[in-house]
């Protein structure tokens, strides 16, 4: 993109909002326009284009956490209708790896934002907490594709797994204590000493960094 004087100051903005360098805020660019069909906006049909995501269990997922206005820190909740460039580069900024001059502040942040994002993908009606049901249905969802599992199975390892969510977030519990739901501090626990930087990357996007989520 040349030097940082000829580069226009909306593109050095955005390269300070989101850490990406000119070279992939260029290279992202160039797949924005494959994906929009060279229009100005994204819209989630426009995802159609993409091969990679056809066969993917959570592909309604992946789109769905593009136009999530919470991703794009905007301060209403519910689904944006479309997504311009910088609302892209924004939820893309998401999977950039973490950086080896970041101190402990900056990458407990960058953390912590990375995980945000996928709770999100798992906590569908914004109520702060991730439901039974829909960990169920991300579980459900994830092992579709297996044809020797029951979707039976699918629901008993979810439970299993929410069960384990209750133990270490809550502790030995009650016999008649309900555990509600995975909140988001229940959710950094869960994740806790997990690299979360091999668990994100956007292979359909084709950047040499990007979040396959799981």
């Amino acid at each position: 993109m040349g030097s940082s004087s000829s580069v226009p100051a909306e593109v050095q903005e955005l390269a300070a909002k989101t850490g990406f360098t000119l070279e992939q805020i260029e290279h992202l660019h160039r797949r924005f326009k494959h994906i929009s069909g060279d229009q100005p906006t994204i819209r989630k049909e426009s995802f159609d284009r993409i091969p990679d995501l056809e066969f993917n269990p959570i592909r309604s997922k992946i789109v769905r956490a593009f136009f999530d206005r919470r991703n794009l820190r905007q301060a209403q909740g519910g689904l944006a209708d479309e997504i311009n460039f910088e609302d892209f580069l924004t939820i893309m900024s998401y999977f950039r790896p973490m950086e080896m001059n970041m101190d402990e502040e900056q990458l407990d942040c960058f953390r912590k934002e990375k995980l945000k994002f996928l709770f999100h993908m798992y906590d569908a009606d914004n109520d702060g907490k991730i439901s039974l049901q829909e960990y169920r249905k991300v579980v459900e969802e994830l092992l579709s594709r297996n044809p020797h599992l029951e979707k039976e199975s699918a629901r008993s390892i979810a439970d299993g797994a929410m069960m384990e969510a209750a133990s270490i977030c809550v502790g030995q519990m009650e016999p008649d204590q309900v555990y509600e739901g995975i909140t988001f501090e229940d959710f950094l626990k869960m994740w806790q000493g997990s690299d979360i930087d091999t668990k994100m990357h956007v292979r359909f996007l084709n950047m040499e960094t990007i979040a396959h989520c799981h």
